[in-house]
């Protein structure tokens, strides 16, 4: 017996020991590369420390949605209310109708929109002249780098009924003026175009690093079996950035909740709400005009979780019927 037993806690000791002994090397290596790499994680802090003020720490205020919320009694005193203003918000016609508006010029951005830069980013890949491609693609590329301020100002000028460049052309051709903005049902088809002109040329970079990778040698196996520029486009530069256009779509059904909301606020107005009011711009109105913060913080939570929930779902499917995915 004393044998049996020397030898089970013998056992229990060889194999305890080696776990406690990979912990301790584990541990050992994280300081070890710590202190190797320390140089990195310093300049990583500022972006750690960014997340954590500006997207980790107003999480703490998400409790205001289920609150009678009063900025004298603040949020940990103000009573709760449990699921009242969710409630408010499913019965709020405006509300509903700024759902809508988001789904819908989220669809046509993505119907539009997003196809916009690859078919870009190809164009540009069949430009054989290095000055004229550099110059094409710097003029593309320079709206995204103007601020929505301006870029709302140049659409209003150009849509002006007196003095637009686009009233002037329809002047010419014997049509009457049209004020473009006042008119909801041109409200949209603006906006999108608008979106298109300024991020399409900055979003095709993307597509353009992915076509940069594509191996030299299927072109080449291309021109020896005599396909054209045409068919090795279709054949084989949007077969091989597929992956890329999966991951970017996947990213792009995540924001469908998020209109661009600086440019909605500076191209609509009253007349316009029926087509151009959008859940980000309801939110402002009675968040910060109207000062009912609760409602807007319920909405803006109602907001975040229907984007997860796409996300999700986006990333699923991705996996499942391509094995691309973001995770």
């Amino acid at each position: 017996m004393p044998k049996t037993m020397a030898k089970e806690l013998s056992s229990e000791q060889i194999i305890e020991k080696p776990s406690e002994a990979i912990r301790n090397d584990a541990l050992t290596r994280t300081i070890d590369h710590f202190k190797r790499e320390w140089q990195i994680y310093l300049m990583l802090l500022p972006t750690i420390i960014w997340f954590v003020v500006f997207l980790y720490k107003p999480m703490y205020g998400l409790q205001i949605a289920f609150k009678d919320y009063s900025i004298f009694k603040g949020v940990a005193n103000s009573p709760w209310v449990g699921f009242e203003h969710f409630e408010t918000l499913f019965t709020n016609d405006q509300f509903l109708r700024a759902v809508q508006n988001t789904i819908e010029i989220s669809a046509l951005n993505l119907l539009f929109g997003f196809p916009a830069p690859i078919i870009l980013a190809l164009m540009f890949n069949e430009i054989l002249h290095a000055s004229y491609k550099r110059t094409a693609q710097t003029i593309v590329y320079l709206p995204h780098f103007i601020s929505s301020v301006i870029i709302a100002g140049i659409v209003i000028t150009a849509f002006s009924p007196s003095a637009g460049i686009v009233n002037t052309v329809m002047g010419w051709l014997g049509l009457d003026p049209i004020y473009f903005l006042t008119q909801p049902e041109w409200f949209r088809p603006i906006f999108v175009g608008t979106g298109i002109w300024q991020e399409a040329g900055f979003g095709s970079i993307v597509f353009l690093a992915a076509i940069a990778g594509v191996n030299p040698s299927l072109y080449e196996s291309a021109v020896v079996d005599g396909a054209n520029r045409w068919q090795m486009m279709w054949r084989i530069t949007i077969p091989s950035i597929m992956p890329t256009i999966l991951i970017m779509l996947i990213i792009r059904i995540g924001n469908i909740m998020e209109v661009s909301f600086e440019l909605v606020i500076l191209l609509y107005q009253p007349s316009t709400y029926s087509t151009a009011d959008v859940v980000n711009t309801w939110v402002y109105r009675q968040g910060l005009q109207s000062g009912q913060y609760d409602l807007a913080a319920a909405a803006g939570l109602f907001n975040a979780v229907v984007a997860f929930v796409l996300v999700m779902v986006a990333n699923t499917l991705s996996r499942r019927l391509s094995r691309t995915s973001l995770w």
